[in-house]
């Protein structure tokens, strides 16, 4: 069952996400070759806390740790580990955080150091991807028009698109109805009204689709060993149209890197 929100939930979820949001802005200066991932891990938590939240993922169906942490060929669900960061990585960090009541759940795939030319294409689609899906989300349209979206632009640049793996709704649970598949065709799916709240959050292959997944039972990989990139937002409906609840423009700030988000995204892809 989708749950509807009000506007004092939607703000009350902006504050869960701009949590997770400054998180992962206070990390992506930390994020260099040599640093460790438990290291990080633990700045997470303590950061989460001192913001007045609780890490979202921390415990949760038993995970072990505050962030997902997912370099090279790993998708999603990677544990941190002491294996340190190499010059080359890129490293999926997605973070969630737990305020009044309200989960933020948010995700960035960062650069090591000096990456090769083809894995950085491979992000820049991929966030381009998440834009593009984003725009599809308003009153009217149905999750195949985000979903759509999102494929044809990654797959027109030859890349896998994850099917296994789907955004989700948002609320006071960390998942909750619909499921965002990043696959699908227009006009099918739940329909898309205000006050709804979802995770759109791209997971995207260089090579194949098809994933496989560790002992550990948490990590996901690429079946043939090559990069995946992973980006997510938290948006709400609001007005008929879609709203950012989290932002990327922290990591930007403390990366040194002048972009704005809103001209990000409004200069997206249009997919006919």
């Amino acid at each position: 069952m989708i749950k509807i929100k009000t506007p004092e939930q939607i703000e009350m979820m902006r504050e869960s996400a701009l949590v997770v949001s400054r998180t992962l802005g206070m990390l992506a200066s930390e994020i260099k070759p040599g640093a460790n991932p438990l290291k990080l891990d633990r700045l997470a938590e303590e950061f989460i806390r001192e913001q007045g939240a609780e890490p979202g993922f921390l415990g949760m169906y038993d995970f072990p740790n505050t962030l997902n942490w997912s370099p090279n060929a790993q998708v999603v669900h990677g544990i941190p580990n002491n294996q340190l960061l190499k010059d080359g990585d890129i490293i999926s960090v997605d973070c969630g955080a737990l305020k009044n009541g309200y989960y933020g759940d948010h995700a960035y795939t960062f650069e090591v150091g000096e990456v090769a030319e083809e894995t950085r294409k491979l992000l820049k689609v991929t966030k381009e991807s998440l834009y593009i899906g984003i725009r599809e989300l308003k009153v009217g349209n149905r999750v195949g028009d985000v979903a759509f979206a999102i494929q044809k632009h990654c797959e027109s640049h030859g890349y896998g698109v994850v099917r296994e793996l789907v955004g989700h709704g948002l609320g006071t649970d960390l998942h909750e109805d619909p499921q965002m598949p990043n696959y699908g065709k227009r006009g099918r799916g739940k329909k898309f009204v205000e006050g709804m709240v979802v995770a759109i959050e791209p997971m995207i292959n260089m090579g194949t689709r098809r994933i496989k997944q560790l002992n550990d039972g948490w990590t996901i990989l690429t079946a043939d060993g090559k990069p995946s990139a992973h980006f997510e937002h938290d948006v709400a409906i609001v007005d008929g149209k879609p709203e950012l609840l989290s932002t990327f423009q922290y990591i930007y700030d403390a990366l040194g890197i002048e972009s704005n988000e809103e001209e990000e995204f409004r200069k997206s892809p249009i997919i006919l």
